[in-house]
């Protein structure tokens, strides 16, 4: 017995050994950041490179290289010149597809900017970037060499890297999740009132499962980028303040949403420090916050419900987990009734196989009885109504954190989508 054991164990050393020697392969320790420009309007939409730049430090998965996890809006290739063969690969959303859904997008085209974040290849590689519509049916994509002798190619975070102070170091660092906590509408005399907010979240976010559990996954730093003006742009309002991230209320006409547009800025400004996911922190008693998948999350730090928009806009932007609430008279644009949601906590039932199908009781595809009172966040089923639609869309339980915040808990789903995201990027 002991022998297999220490055969199995092996065979693991031997295992991560090789992962760690595939990547050393292909790459450098070091990032290539692609900013690129998203545009257009719901008739057409195109993607146009607006430069590269070379960052010391590589942040992101040393593993699983060329797997996703979870699908998300779009997706970026990384492939060799000389034979073709895939060597890396991501997914994301954008702003921009969020847009495409409004009105707003059946009129003058517009222009989103969109930063991809990958290893610093060691030949020259073939980069390919790809949106999807919510049939999953590619609406525009890229496609463009990268040679990594090109002088072109800026340098970043050298040098003036911003102060920044660890607030959480994984049991392993090298295979830690890097999250980065980012001071927004905070002046220079503020940083201390910022790094408590950045203690209060850390406590916060780890005292949630499964991240309570996994907490020694993560590595945390709170990055002190002071502001010129204290608090966010309210456009309605007619506030327009000077924040090193340049966030604001009102963004596509919605009160609450809180995000920015300033997606270059906020990489300039993190250019240098470890990190791979943000959470922009900003400094306002106001409601509002937003999650994009694999590009950032935003929230108010002053609200009585700070810690609870964190974690449920972590769910958005780390696991691409989708709202569970519902709303009246509301058309399932983002999930046409007859395809399968990339996201792991709904359903139509098109491709319920591959969603919690296996958790039900039985095994067997029950529609349950609806109740929007129902606390209960462990009875799992198909209760429909979610990602934001009444009729047609199904969420596993009767509540979730991912459908209010009134839950200080995620639902058995979520909390294994999210459990699965953590194992893929740090085990």
């Amino acid at each position: 017995m002991k022998r297999i054991i220490l055969l199995s164990l092996l065979a693991i050393a031997i295992g991560a050994i090789a992962k760690a020697q595939d990547f050393e392969k292909h790459f450098t320790d070091s990032t290539l950041r692609i900013d690129y420009v998203l545009s257009g309007n719901v008739k057409s939409q195109a993607i146009a490179i607006d430069g590269m730049s070379r960052m010391p430090g590589w942040y992101g998965k040393r593993r699983h290289l060329t797997e996703i996890p979870v699908h998300g809006a779009a997706t970026i290739s990384m492939t060799l010149a000389s034979t073709g063969q895939l060597i890396y690969q991501s997914t994301f959303s954008t702003l921009f597809q969020e847009w495409l859904d409004l009105d707003d997008a059946k009129l003058a085209p517009k222009a989103f900017e969109c930063v991809q974040l990958v290893p610093m290849p060691r030949d020259s590689v073939v980069i390919n970037v790809s949106l999807y519509n919510h049939r999953h049916q590619v609406i525009s994509s890229i496609e463009h060499k990268v040679y990594p002798t090109d002088p072109t190619i800026v340098h970043k975070g050298e040098s003036d890297v911003p102060k920044f102070v660890t607030l959480n170091k994984a049991a392993r660092p090298e295979s830690g999740i890097n999250i980065a906590l980012v001071a927004e509408g905070y002046t220079a005399e503020q940083m201390q009132d910022f790094l408590n907010d950045c203690n209060k979240a850390v406590e916060g976010l780890f005292g949630f499962e499964p991240f309570k559990a996994m907490r020694d996954r993560f590595n945390v730093i709170a990055v002190l980028t002071p502001s010129k003006h204290s608090g966010p742009s309210i456009p309605s309002e007619g506030v327009w303040h000077n924040t090193a991230m340049g966030s604001s209320f009102d963004t596509f006409g919605m009160a609450r949403y809180l995000t920015t547009l300033r997606i270059k800025q906020m990489h300039d400004a993190l250019a240098g420090t470890p990190y791979e996911h943000i959470i922009v922190m900003v400094n306002t008693d106001r409601y509002g916050g937003g999650g994009i998948y694999n590009t950032l999350n935003l929230l108010m730090t002053k609200h009585k419900l700070f810690i609870e928009v964190l974690v449920h806009e972590f769910g958005h932007s780390f696991a691409a987990l989708a709202d569970e609430y519902a709303y009246e008279g509301e058309e399932p644009n983002d999930y046409p009734l007859d395809v399968e949601p990339w996201a792991q906590n709904i359903t139509t039932l098109v491709d319920f196989d591959s969603k919690w199908k296996s958790m039900m009781p039985n095994g067997k595809a029950i529609i349950s009885k609806t109740d929007d009172k129902n606390l209960d966040t462990q009875s799992i089923g198909l209760y429909e109504g979610a990602g934001c639609v009444l009729k047609g869309v199904y969420r596993p339980t009767p509540n979730c954190m991912m459908k209010t915040l009134k839950i200080p808990t995620f639902c058995p789903v979520c909390t294994r989508s999210i459990q699965q995201v953590i194992d893929f990027y740090s085990n």
